[in-house]
Protein backbone atom coordinates (compact mmCIF):
# COMPACT_ATOMS: atom_id res chain seq x y z
CA UNK A 1 0.00 0.00 0.00
CA UNK A 2 2.97 2.60 0.81
CA UNK A 3 4.53 2.36 -2.22
CA UNK A 4 1.56 2.38 -4.12
CA UNK A 5 0.12 5.70 -2.35
CA UNK A 6 3.63 7.38 -3.19
CA UNK A 7 3.48 6.19 -7.17
CA UNK A 8 0.00 8.26 -7.11
CA UNK A 9 1.26 11.14 -5.27
CA UNK A 10 4.16 11.61 -7.50
CA UNK A 11 2.18 11.33 -10.58
CA UNK A 12 -0.69 13.67 -9.06
CA UNK A 13 1.84 15.94 -7.44
CA UNK A 14 4.58 16.28 -9.46
CA UNK A 15 5.02 20.09 -9.26
CA UNK A 16 5.50 19.96 -5.75
CA UNK A 17 8.15 16.75 -5.85
CA UNK A 18 9.76 18.78 -8.47
CA UNK A 19 10.45 21.40 -5.95
CA UNK A 20 12.12 19.22 -3.62
CA UNK A 21 14.15 17.39 -6.52
CA UNK A 22 15.41 20.70 -7.26
CA UNK A 23 16.87 21.71 -3.74
CA UNK A 24 18.47 17.97 -3.33
CA UNK A 25 20.41 18.40 -6.39
CA UNK A 26 21.42 21.59 -5.56
CA UNK A 27 22.54 19.94 -2.03
CA UNK A 28 24.14 17.05 -3.35
CA UNK A 29 26.36 19.50 -6.14
CA UNK A 30 27.72 21.39 -2.94
CA UNK A 31 28.45 18.10 -1.21
CA UNK A 32 30.18 16.94 -3.54
CA UNK A 33 32.09 19.85 -4.93
CA UNK A 34 32.86 20.20 -0.55
CA UNK A 35 34.43 16.96 -0.42
CA UNK A 36 36.27 16.82 -3.60
CA UNK A 37 37.78 20.22 -3.18
CA UNK A 38 38.85 18.30 0.20
CA UNK A 39 40.41 15.67 -1.38
CA UNK A 40 42.27 17.62 -3.74
CA UNK A 41 43.78 20.21 -0.92
CA UNK A 42 44.12 17.30 1.87
CA UNK A 43 46.19 15.20 -0.31
CA UNK A 44 49.35 13.47 0.84
CA UNK A 45 52.80 13.86 -0.49
CA UNK A 46 52.93 18.16 -0.81
CA UNK A 47 55.58 19.92 0.71
CA UNK A 48 55.42 22.04 4.07
CA UNK A 49 55.60 25.45 2.35
CA UNK A 50 52.68 24.34 0.26
CA UNK A 51 50.28 23.01 3.33
CA UNK A 52 51.45 26.00 5.09
CA UNK A 53 50.25 28.83 2.56
CA UNK A 54 47.05 25.95 2.40
CA UNK A 55 46.31 26.22 5.65
CA UNK A 56 46.91 30.20 5.96
CA UNK A 57 44.86 30.69 3.32
CA UNK A 58 41.93 28.66 4.71
CA UNK A 59 41.06 26.76 2.02
CA UNK A 60 40.69 23.50 3.85
CA UNK A 61 38.76 24.97 6.36
CA UNK A 62 36.39 26.73 3.86
CA UNK A 63 35.38 23.60 2.50
CA UNK A 64 34.87 21.92 5.34
CA UNK A 65 32.42 25.10 6.11
CA UNK A 66 31.18 24.41 2.86
CA UNK A 67 30.53 21.17 3.60
CA UNK A 68 28.34 21.29 6.95
CA UNK A 69 27.09 24.18 5.71
CA UNK A 70 25.26 22.61 3.08
CA UNK A 71 24.42 19.43 4.95
CA UNK A 72 22.11 21.52 7.05
CA UNK A 73 20.92 23.83 4.98
CA UNK A 74 19.70 21.13 2.77
CA UNK A 75 18.26 19.69 5.83
CA UNK A 76 15.87 23.43 6.04
CA UNK A 77 15.21 23.07 2.18
CA UNK A 78 13.82 20.16 1.69
CA UNK A 79 12.19 20.16 5.10
CA UNK A 80 10.73 23.65 3.60
CA UNK A 81 9.72 21.52 -0.17
CA UNK A 82 8.53 18.40 1.51
CA UNK A 83 5.75 20.38 3.60
CA UNK A 84 4.74 22.21 0.74
CA UNK A 85 4.45 19.06 -1.07
CA UNK A 86 2.74 17.07 2.11
CA UNK A 87 0.64 20.23 2.85
CA UNK A 88 -0.88 19.38 -0.51
CA UNK A 89 -1.79 15.72 -0.17
CA UNK A 90 -3.70 16.76 3.19
CA UNK A 91 -6.94 16.09 2.45
CA UNK A 92 -6.07 12.60 0.61
CA UNK A 93 -4.27 11.77 3.95
CA UNK A 94 -7.66 12.61 5.87
CA UNK A 95 -9.45 10.76 3.11
CA UNK A 96 -7.59 7.49 3.71
CA UNK A 97 -7.58 7.57 7.11
CA UNK A 98 -11.32 7.62 7.14
CA UNK A 99 -11.33 4.42 5.46
CA UNK A 100 -8.89 2.73 7.75
CA UNK A 101 -5.02 3.53 6.69
CA UNK A 102 -2.73 3.59 9.54
CA UNK A 103 -0.69 6.53 10.69
CA UNK A 104 2.48 4.56 10.24
CA UNK A 105 1.24 3.38 6.27
CA UNK A 106 0.64 7.53 5.53
CA UNK A 107 4.32 8.11 6.68
CA UNK A 108 5.60 4.87 4.86
CA UNK A 109 4.38 6.34 1.74
CA UNK A 110 5.48 9.76 2.27
CA UNK A 111 9.15 8.54 2.97
CA UNK A 112 9.01 6.57 -0.34
CA UNK A 113 7.77 9.98 -2.52
CA UNK A 114 10.70 12.15 -0.74
CA UNK A 115 13.36 9.14 -1.39
CA UNK A 116 12.14 9.08 -5.20
CA UNK A 117 12.26 13.03 -5.68
CA UNK A 118 15.39 12.98 -3.97
CA UNK A 119 17.93 10.45 -4.43
CA UNK A 120 18.18 10.42 -8.50
CA UNK A 121 18.91 13.95 -8.18
CA UNK A 122 21.37 13.22 -5.50
CA UNK A 123 23.34 11.08 -8.21
CA UNK A 124 23.22 13.65 -10.57
CA UNK A 125 24.26 16.52 -8.12
CA UNK A 126 27.63 14.15 -8.02
CA UNK A 127 28.54 14.52 -11.27
CA UNK A 128 27.88 18.07 -11.24
CA UNK A 129 29.50 19.11 -8.06
CA UNK A 130 32.84 17.44 -9.79
CA UNK A 131 32.77 20.08 -12.38
CA UNK A 132 31.63 22.95 -9.76
CA UNK A 133 35.12 21.91 -7.53
CA UNK A 134 36.97 21.95 -10.75
CA UNK A 135 36.06 25.29 -11.32
CA UNK A 136 36.15 26.33 -7.53
CA UNK A 137 40.07 25.32 -7.53
CA UNK A 138 40.69 26.45 -10.83
CA UNK A 139 39.16 29.88 -9.12
CA UNK A 140 41.10 29.49 -6.28
CA UNK A 141 44.51 29.06 -8.07
CA UNK A 142 43.57 32.45 -9.74
CA UNK A 143 43.77 34.38 -6.86
CA UNK A 144 46.51 32.52 -5.43
CA UNK A 145 45.08 30.86 -2.74
CA UNK A 146 46.34 27.36 -3.54
CA UNK A 147 50.24 26.90 -4.63
CA UNK A 148 51.01 25.59 -8.32
CA UNK A 149 52.28 21.75 -7.11
CA UNK A 150 48.42 21.27 -5.91
CA UNK A 151 47.03 19.62 -8.69
CA UNK A 152 42.91 19.00 -8.64
CA UNK A 153 42.21 15.28 -7.87
CA UNK A 154 38.82 13.02 -8.66
CA UNK A 155 37.44 11.12 -5.72
CA UNK A 156 34.66 8.57 -5.45
CA UNK A 157 33.95 9.45 -1.82
CA UNK A 158 31.50 12.00 -2.68
CA UNK A 159 29.01 10.16 -4.39
CA UNK A 160 28.00 7.82 -0.74
CA UNK A 161 28.01 11.19 1.21
CA UNK A 162 25.77 12.64 -1.54
CA UNK A 163 23.09 9.67 -1.44
CA UNK A 164 23.17 9.25 1.90
CA UNK A 165 22.55 13.09 2.63
CA UNK A 166 19.77 13.00 0.42
CA UNK A 167 18.43 10.03 1.21
CA UNK A 168 18.36 10.52 5.30
CA UNK A 169 17.35 14.81 5.00
CA UNK A 170 14.22 13.78 2.60
CA UNK A 171 12.96 10.67 4.09
CA UNK A 172 13.20 12.75 7.73
CA UNK A 173 11.94 15.73 6.26
CA UNK A 174 9.13 13.79 4.43
CA UNK A 175 7.74 12.09 7.61
CA UNK A 176 8.41 15.10 9.93
CA UNK A 177 5.93 16.75 7.79
CA UNK A 178 3.61 14.36 7.79
CA UNK A 179 3.84 13.29 11.40
CA UNK A 180 1.19 15.49 13.52
CA UNK A 181 -1.41 15.21 10.51
CA UNK A 182 -1.33 11.43 10.12
CA UNK A 183 -2.10 11.22 13.52
CA UNK A 184 -5.16 13.70 13.84
CA UNK A 185 -8.94 12.21 13.96
CA UNK A 186 -9.83 11.44 10.57
CA UNK A 187 -12.95 13.87 11.23
CA UNK A 188 -10.79 16.41 12.08
CA UNK A 189 -8.42 15.64 9.66
CA UNK A 190 -10.97 16.56 7.30
CA UNK A 191 -11.72 19.67 8.93
CA UNK A 192 -8.18 20.94 8.42
CA UNK A 193 -7.08 19.96 5.48
CA UNK A 194 -10.51 21.60 3.90
CA UNK A 195 -9.74 25.08 6.10
CA UNK A 196 -6.25 24.81 6.82
CA UNK A 197 -4.41 24.70 10.55
CA UNK A 198 -5.03 27.91 12.39
CA UNK A 199 -2.39 29.18 15.31
CA UNK A 200 1.16 28.38 15.39
CA UNK A 201 0.72 25.48 18.45
CA UNK A 202 2.18 25.64 22.14
CA UNK A 203 5.72 25.20 21.06
CA UNK A 204 6.23 27.33 18.02
CA UNK A 205 5.31 30.50 19.46
CA UNK A 206 7.34 30.43 22.51
CA UNK A 207 10.38 28.97 20.56
CA UNK A 208 10.23 31.89 18.48
CA UNK A 209 9.69 34.75 21.08
CA UNK A 210 12.88 33.03 22.99
CA UNK A 211 14.85 33.41 19.28
CA UNK A 212 13.84 37.16 19.09
CA UNK A 213 14.48 38.02 22.44
CA UNK A 214 18.26 35.88 22.37
CA UNK A 215 18.85 37.48 19.33
CA UNK A 216 17.77 40.83 20.70
CA UNK A 217 19.88 39.69 23.70
CA UNK A 218 23.24 38.83 21.84
CA UNK A 219 23.38 41.90 20.39
CA UNK A 220 23.46 44.26 23.12
CA UNK A 221 25.71 41.99 24.56
CA UNK A 222 28.26 42.07 21.29
CA UNK A 223 27.65 45.79 21.38
CA UNK A 224 29.94 45.94 24.52
CA UNK A 225 32.76 43.56 23.13
CA UNK A 226 36.06 44.54 21.21
CA UNK A 227 35.24 44.94 17.41
CA UNK A 228 36.65 41.97 16.45
CA UNK A 229 34.97 39.27 18.97
CA UNK A 230 31.75 41.65 17.84
CA UNK A 231 32.07 40.46 14.28
CA UNK A 232 32.60 37.19 15.45
CA UNK A 233 29.32 36.71 17.02
CA UNK A 234 27.38 38.46 14.56
CA UNK A 235 26.30 35.33 12.60
CA UNK A 236 24.87 33.84 15.21
CA UNK A 237 22.95 37.29 16.02
CA UNK A 238 21.52 36.94 12.67
CA UNK A 239 21.12 33.36 12.80
CA UNK A 240 18.35 34.21 16.14
CA UNK A 241 16.62 36.70 14.23
CA UNK A 242 16.00 34.68 10.82
CA UNK A 243 14.85 31.62 12.97
CA UNK A 244 13.02 33.97 15.35
CA UNK A 245 11.07 35.43 11.80
CA UNK A 246 10.56 31.83 10.76
CA UNK A 247 8.84 30.51 13.81
CA UNK A 248 6.65 33.19 13.97
CA UNK A 249 6.77 33.78 10.34
CA UNK A 250 2.27 34.32 10.19
CA UNK A 251 2.40 36.18 13.12
CA UNK A 252 5.13 38.46 11.82
CA UNK A 253 4.47 38.54 7.70
CA UNK A 254 0.86 39.55 8.22
CA UNK A 255 1.47 42.98 9.55
CA UNK A 256 4.41 43.52 7.37
CA UNK A 257 1.97 42.43 4.53
CA UNK A 258 -0.38 44.75 5.64
CA UNK A 259 2.02 47.62 5.54
CA UNK A 260 3.98 46.17 1.97
CA UNK A 261 0.43 46.46 0.59
CA UNK A 262 -0.46 50.11 1.04
CA UNK A 263 1.74 50.91 -1.74
CA UNK A 264 -0.55 48.92 -3.41
CA UNK A 265 -3.46 49.90 -3.02
CA UNK A 266 -4.08 53.00 -5.11
CA UNK A 267 -3.02 50.83 -7.97
CA UNK A 268 -6.90 49.43 -9.44
CA UNK A 269 -9.02 46.36 -8.39
CA UNK A 270 -6.34 44.05 -9.37
CA UNK A 271 -4.15 45.13 -6.77
CA UNK A 272 -6.37 45.66 -4.21
CA UNK A 273 -7.44 41.85 -4.82
CA UNK A 274 -3.70 40.72 -4.51
CA UNK A 275 -3.81 42.78 -1.03
CA UNK A 276 -6.17 40.49 -0.25
CA UNK A 277 -5.03 37.46 -1.15
CA UNK A 278 -1.82 38.05 0.95
CA UNK A 279 -3.11 39.58 3.99
CA UNK A 280 -5.88 37.54 4.59
CA UNK A 281 -3.72 34.08 4.00
CA UNK A 282 -0.87 34.97 6.44
CA UNK A 283 0.08 31.16 7.60
CA UNK A 284 0.80 30.33 3.49
CA UNK A 285 2.70 33.38 2.57
CA UNK A 286 4.71 33.55 5.22
CA UNK A 287 5.82 30.03 3.73
CA UNK A 288 7.40 32.23 0.83
CA UNK A 289 8.02 35.14 2.87
CA UNK A 290 10.34 33.91 5.13
CA UNK A 291 13.43 31.66 3.16
CA UNK A 292 13.11 35.24 0.67
CA UNK A 293 13.60 37.28 4.28
CA UNK A 294 16.65 34.67 4.72
CA UNK A 295 17.92 35.99 1.65
CA UNK A 296 17.71 39.46 2.09
CA UNK A 297 18.84 39.57 5.58
CA UNK A 298 21.81 37.39 5.47
CA UNK A 299 23.24 39.03 2.33
CA UNK A 300 22.98 42.82 3.24
CA UNK A 301 24.69 41.75 6.50
CA UNK A 302 27.28 39.94 4.97
CA UNK A 303 27.78 42.52 2.02
CA UNK A 304 27.09 45.28 3.79
CA UNK A 305 30.15 44.62 6.24
CA UNK A 306 32.71 44.77 3.84
CA UNK A 307 30.92 47.88 1.92
CA UNK A 308 31.06 49.91 5.36
CA UNK A 309 34.23 48.99 5.94
CA UNK A 310 35.29 50.13 2.86
CA UNK A 311 33.82 53.28 3.03
CA UNK A 312 35.24 53.98 6.28
CA UNK A 313 38.73 52.86 6.30
CA UNK A 314 39.21 52.78 2.66
CA UNK A 315 39.69 48.61 2.56
CA UNK A 316 36.87 46.04 2.41
CA UNK A 317 39.82 42.96 3.25
CA UNK A 318 42.38 41.06 0.94
CA UNK A 319 40.84 40.63 -2.16
CA UNK A 320 41.03 36.33 -2.27
CA UNK A 321 39.49 36.07 1.61
CA UNK A 322 36.75 38.57 -0.05
CA UNK A 323 36.24 35.76 -2.66
CA UNK A 324 35.64 33.33 -0.49
CA UNK A 325 33.49 35.43 1.74
CA UNK A 326 31.09 36.07 -0.98
CA UNK A 327 31.47 32.66 -2.66
CA UNK A 328 29.99 31.45 1.06
CA UNK A 329 27.21 34.27 1.06
CA UNK A 330 25.97 33.48 -2.02
CA UNK A 331 25.93 29.60 -1.30
CA UNK A 332 23.88 30.45 1.72
CA UNK A 333 21.23 32.91 -0.38
CA UNK A 334 20.75 30.51 -3.46
CA UNK A 335 19.57 27.77 -0.80
CA UNK A 336 17.30 29.96 0.40
CA UNK A 337 15.71 31.23 -2.89
CA UNK A 338 15.24 27.61 -3.82
CA UNK A 339 12.81 26.86 -0.65
CA UNK A 340 11.33 30.75 -1.59
CA UNK A 341 10.47 29.70 -5.31
CA UNK A 342 9.53 26.35 -4.53
CA UNK A 343 7.07 27.45 -2.12
CA UNK A 344 6.02 30.69 -4.42
CA UNK A 345 5.17 28.66 -7.16
CA UNK A 346 3.44 25.86 -5.38
CA UNK A 347 1.28 28.27 -3.79
CA UNK A 348 0.19 29.48 -7.39
CA UNK A 349 -0.47 25.85 -8.25
CA UNK A 350 -2.42 24.74 -5.55
CA UNK A 351 -5.12 27.80 -6.72
CA UNK A 352 -5.28 26.99 -10.21
CA UNK A 353 -9.03 25.76 -9.53
CA UNK A 354 -9.50 29.29 -8.09
CA UNK A 355 -8.01 31.02 -10.86
CA UNK A 356 -10.29 29.12 -13.26
CA UNK A 357 -13.20 29.94 -11.22
CA UNK A 358 -12.07 34.04 -11.52
CA UNK A 359 -11.96 33.11 -15.43
CA UNK A 360 -15.38 31.53 -15.92
CA UNK A 361 -17.24 34.41 -13.76
CA UNK A 362 -15.25 36.48 -16.55
CA UNK A 363 -12.51 37.94 -15.34
CA UNK A 364 -10.18 38.19 -18.39
CA UNK A 365 -6.57 36.42 -18.07
CA UNK A 366 -4.51 39.89 -18.60
CA UNK A 367 -6.47 40.59 -15.28
CA UNK A 368 -5.21 37.42 -13.86
CA UNK A 369 -1.43 38.19 -14.54
CA UNK A 370 -1.29 41.64 -13.45
CA UNK A 371 -3.05 40.19 -9.87
CA UNK A 372 -0.38 38.02 -9.95
CA UNK A 373 2.62 40.48 -10.15
CA UNK A 374 1.06 42.96 -8.09
CA UNK A 375 1.11 39.77 -5.13
CA UNK A 376 4.52 39.04 -6.29
CA UNK A 377 5.56 43.03 -5.22
CA UNK A 378 3.63 42.44 -1.76
CA UNK A 379 5.65 39.29 -1.02
CA UNK A 380 8.63 40.90 -2.23
CA UNK A 381 8.71 44.18 -0.52
CA UNK A 382 7.28 42.36 2.75
CA UNK A 383 10.57 40.62 2.45
CA UNK A 384 12.23 43.38 1.70
CA UNK A 385 10.99 44.85 4.70
CA UNK A 386 12.02 42.04 6.93
CA UNK A 387 15.30 41.36 6.06
CA UNK A 388 16.50 44.43 5.69
CA UNK A 389 14.87 45.01 9.76
CA UNK A 390 17.05 42.03 10.58
CA UNK A 391 20.22 43.34 8.50
CA UNK A 392 19.95 46.56 10.46
CA UNK A 393 19.73 44.72 13.94
CA UNK A 394 22.47 42.68 13.48
CA UNK A 395 24.80 45.04 12.02
CA UNK A 396 24.14 47.82 14.61
CA UNK A 397 26.38 46.63 17.42
CA UNK A 398 29.19 45.98 14.92
CA UNK A 399 29.53 49.15 13.46
CA UNK A 400 28.83 50.70 16.26
CA UNK A 401 31.65 49.15 18.04
CA UNK A 402 33.76 49.06 15.26
CA UNK A 403 33.36 52.88 13.51
CA UNK A 404 31.29 54.50 16.30
CA UNK A 405 28.00 54.51 14.21
CA UNK A 406 25.70 52.07 13.85
CA UNK A 407 24.12 52.92 10.13
CA UNK A 408 25.91 50.53 7.25
CA UNK A 409 27.11 52.61 4.01
CA UNK A 410 25.97 49.72 1.42
CA UNK A 411 25.68 51.42 -2.24
CA UNK A 412 22.72 52.04 -4.33
CA UNK A 413 23.61 49.78 -7.36
CA UNK A 414 24.13 46.61 -4.45
CA UNK A 415 20.71 47.97 -2.82
CA UNK A 416 19.18 48.31 -5.87
CA UNK A 417 20.38 44.40 -7.40
CA UNK A 418 19.33 43.21 -4.24
CA UNK A 419 15.91 44.59 -4.35
CA UNK A 420 15.52 43.90 -8.34
CA UNK A 421 16.90 40.12 -7.84
CA UNK A 422 14.27 39.42 -4.89
CA UNK A 423 11.19 40.97 -6.72
CA UNK A 424 12.50 39.14 -10.08
CA UNK A 425 12.64 35.65 -8.25
CA UNK A 426 8.95 36.03 -7.02
CA UNK A 427 7.40 37.10 -10.27
CA UNK A 428 9.24 34.07 -11.95
CA UNK A 429 7.56 31.78 -9.44
CA UNK A 430 4.37 33.22 -9.33
CA UNK A 431 4.05 34.01 -12.83
CA UNK A 432 5.15 30.48 -14.52
CA UNK A 433 2.64 28.54 -12.62
CA UNK A 434 0.09 31.10 -13.69
CA UNK A 435 0.85 31.14 -17.52
CA UNK A 436 0.56 27.09 -17.20
CA UNK A 437 -2.49 27.51 -15.77
CA UNK A 438 -4.18 30.03 -17.99
CA UNK A 439 -3.05 27.75 -21.22
CA UNK A 440 -5.92 25.20 -19.82
CA UNK A 441 -9.69 25.44 -20.43
CA UNK A 442 -11.15 26.97 -17.20
CA UNK A 443 -13.59 24.31 -17.03
CA UNK A 444 -11.34 21.49 -17.23
CA UNK A 445 -9.22 22.43 -14.10
CA UNK A 446 -12.39 23.30 -12.68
Amino acid sequence: MPNGLARAALRGHRPAFAGTAVAALFAATVVSASITMMAATGADGLSPAARAALDSNGVGSMAVVMLIGSVYLSIFVIVSTMGTAVAQQHREFAMLRAIGARPRQLRRAVAVQALAAAVPSAAAGFGLGVLVARWWFAALAGHGLIPAEVRFRFTLLALPACLGVAAVTSALAGMGAAARFTWLRPARALAEAATGRRGLGLVRTPLGVLALAGGATLSAVVSTLPAEKAGQSAFLVLILFCAGVGLLGPRIVGPAAWLAARVTRPFGSSAELAMVNVTSQPRRFAAAVVPLTLVVGFGVTKIAVHTTAAYRTGSAGAPGELWLDYIGTGLYAAFAAIAAANTLAMITYERRRDLALLRVVGTAPGQLRTMAAWEALVVALTALLLGTAVALLTLAPILRTAYGSALPHLPWPIAAAIACGTLALTLLSTGIPVLTSLRRRAITAL
